[in-house]
């Protein structure tokens, strides 16, 4: 009666092992490659699958889903001789599971490995201005020498960026005196621009001061020559009056001509800035007599001028 039921057991547990060794169930994001005594058959993708147990095996599981690789620190020298300290990180996808699986060995260290030469490569082909201004040329070039040899591995490596680049301490003193020396050359030049165009504004608008003033001294001259052209019309007017008075025997407009240029002369006496000392009257007969003659020839002149409304003889 015991060996029936040891047997029992046996079988009880043999049948579980077989049905655990034939039930595959692959998690969402993976892919495992099916060998059969060593060799790969094919790729199970998510879900549940049965195989012959100890005929077939689950070789390698494989993630299918995008990864990070951080890129370790390395020195790296420019092509003008700067040495720098470079990290970065890789992105990767595995497409074809069974050959990241078979056709390398150790992905991710092949990666870094490649990843870590090209970035070598790359920045020794470039000065030191370049590669720390062109970091999209850097990471464009990287990306394009890395996914084409990593092709072969079945995985497509999507995204290779350059996180740091330090130069040396003393490098960058010296590149921050440069910047230092470049902005105040900059300000330099900007502070002779603005003084000259200053300059050049301040000599316009003197030009065009002086063309103005030079304008009004002449409407002004032109004006005074009027002016003393008139005068002078007026002058010569009078002088004529005066001279036909004179020929007629007029003498009150004799003495009203000669007592307009004596007072002319008085007023002429009074303002110059010499010191003088003018005593009144000087001649006051001779003042007098001439006023008497303009009163005369006002009445004379009012009494040849018609009144307005008056009937003509």
């Amino acid at each position: 009666m015991e060996y029936p039921l040891l047997w029992a057991v046996v079988l009880v547990i043999l049948a579980i092992v077989l049905l655990r060794k034939s039930v595959i169930i692959v998690r969402q994001g993976y892919e495992y490659t099916v060998e059969r005594f060593g060799k790969y058959q094919a790729s199970f993708s998510p879900g549940f699958h049965l195989i012959v147990p100890f005929i077939y095996r689950v070789g390698h599981k494989v993630n299918m889903m995008e990864r990070v690789l951080d890129v370790p620190s390395q020195e790296v020298i420019s092509k003008d001789n700067a040495v720098l300290t470079v990290d970065g990180v890789v992105f990767f996808q595995v497409l074809d599971a069974a050959k990241a699986a078979y056709e390398v060995f150790r992905l991710e260290h092949a990666i870094l490995n490649l990843t870590m030469t090209n970035i070598r490569t790359v920045l020794g082909s470039m000065d030191l201005d370049e590669s720390l201004s062109k970091r999209d040329d850097i990471n464009a070039r990287l990306l394009s020498v890395v996914d084409e040899a990593t092709t072969p591995w079945g995985i497509k490596v999507t995204r290779i960026e350059i996180k740091d680049i330090s130069p040396p301490m003393d490098l960058v003193e010296a590149m921050a005196r440069q910047m230092k020396a470049e902005r105040e050359k900059r300000a330099t030049i900007l502070e002779a621009e603005g003084t000259r165009q200053s300059q050049i504004l301040r000599a316009e608008g003197e030009k065009q001061a002086a063309v103005l003033e030079a304008d009004g001294r002449k409407e002004a001259a032109w004006r005074d020559a009027e002016a003393r052209e008139r005068l002078a019309e007026a002058e010569a007017k009078a002088t004529t009056m005066v001279s036909g008075a004179i020929a007629s025997g007029d003498v009150q407009a004799v003495n009203y001509f000669v007592a307009q240029k004596y007072v002319e002369a008085l007023q002429a006496f009074a303002h110059s800035p010499n010191q003088k000392t003018l005593l009144l009257p000087v001649e006051a007969t001779g003042v007098l007599g001439a006023l008497a003659g303009i009163t005369e020839l006002a009445k004379a002149a009012g009494k040849d001028t018609p009144r307005p409304g008056a009937d003509s003889p």
